[in-house]
């Protein structure tokens, strides 16, 4: 039986041999390596784990292709590298808009992680980060019509300043409440519910689509119109 040595995460156990029993082929990098899912089960607590594993790169990787890593009747660690475990992070994430900066993109993923390991007021303190992020960027320099240092540093006067100023789609005001009455609570209560979450995840998601994604489709767009225009003239 094909084993694998490895850290047990469910009991603890250093360098402990696991059962490899079975083993599905995910996907391909570099037109070579293969990656896998495999379900092992711990000889020192019987319990089970899915590892990632990938081939090593100075493995003999179209023998062991051909073979299957479960049919190997030693160690596979001589062939793959665990690349990690399947946990509650691996479920399908909520990806952030198209065009949007890395920085804020980052923070967007690391709610969205935070969400689908059901830790509430993690995820709803990193979109209402991303909103900050975003919504700083829209004030004008100088301090104009009631804008002044307050407003530029608390958020939940700086979005109103926005809307009232035409800096922000009025549509989006009625959407935006989850910010003032339920970001803070995030933030400093740590009173958030999964549906207060998922509003802050829903307000930012089309805030990052009207600010970053449909200025950029649209210019893309644009520059197509023009490039046909000077293919036809």
């Amino acid at each position: 039986m094909a084993e694998l040595v490895a850290d047990c995460p469910r009991c603890g156990s250093s360098r402990i041999s696991f059962d490899l029993l079975s083993a599905i082929h995910t996907r391909t990098e570099y037109d070579w390596q293969y990656w896998y899912e495999t379900f092992a089960i711990c000889r020192q607590c019987h319990r089970s784990t899915v590892f990632v594993l990938a081939d090593e790169v100075n493995a003999d990787y179209k023998s062991l292709h051909k073979t299957g890593l479960i049919n190997i009747d030693h160690a596979v660690n001589l062939y793959v590298r665990i690349e990690g475990i399947i946990t509650l992070k691996d479920r399908a994430e909520v990806e952030a808009p198209e065009y949007v900066p890395d920085a804020i993109n980052n923070v967007f993923i690391e709610g969205s992680t935070c969400l689908k390991v059901d830790c509430w007021n993690a995820a709803g303190t990193m979109f209402r980060l991303c909103i900050d992020l975003v919504t700083k960027g829209l004030l004008p320099e100088q301090d104009i019509d009631g804008l002044n240092q307050r407003t530029r540093r608390n958020l939940g006067l700086r979005l109103p300043w926005l809307f009232d100023n035409q800096l922000l789609p009025e549509s989006l005001r009625e959407l935006s409440t989850c910010v003032r009455e339920d970001g803070n609570d995030g933030a400093h209560a740590g009173t958030l519910r999964k549906a207060d979450a998922e509003d802050l995840l829903d307000f930012t998601r089309i805030l990052l689509e009207r600010i970053y994604t449909e200025p950029e489709r649209i210019r893309i767009a644009a520059e197509r119109r023009r490039q046909r225009r000077d293919e036809n003239a």
